[in-house]
């Protein structure tokens, strides 16, 4: 069994840690990479990417992406990802963009509609991933 390591992901963590919230936004143990609930934040910034849900789902998986590769891992290992939504109405316009980031061979997934998170977005995806 490995050893548990988690990893900083830039102004990602720098928005964690300012929010007094308490998770790694990814952690690699036993061959995994897990990836905590990415919100649209802007990686450079650390601030939130507004607008329709294309975008901010193009945020939060460009999200995931980072993280993934801070742990040494990819979009093409990724085996299990949940996608919550504000609202369930967002299924297809989602789905188009995370076409684009899963082309082929997708992994299995979850699609569910949440309330609200304390932030102001309606997209948080999390991953699992082989390492």
């Amino acid at each position: 069994m490995s050893a548990k390591q988690t990893f900083r992901v830039g102004k990602l963590s720098e928005k964690l840690d300012a929010a007094r919230v308490p998770l790694s936004p990814v952690v690699k143990a036993n061959g995994f990479v897990f990836v905590s609930g990415q919100p649209p934040l802007d990686a450079k910034t650390g601030e939130l990417v507004g607008g329709d849900i294309e975008t901010q789902t193009r945020a939060a998986l460009d999200n995931v992406k980072l993280c993934l590769e801070t742990a040494g891992s990819a979009l093409d290992k990724v085996v299990k990802c949940n996608v919550y939504v504000t609202n369930i109405a967002y299924y297809d316009r989602v789905n188009a963009v995370y076409a684009e980031y899963f082309p082929t061979e997708p992994p299995a997934r979850t699609f569910a509609a949440v309330a609200s998170w304390p932030w102001e977005f309606d997209i948080e995806i999390e991953c699992v991933a082989l390492a």
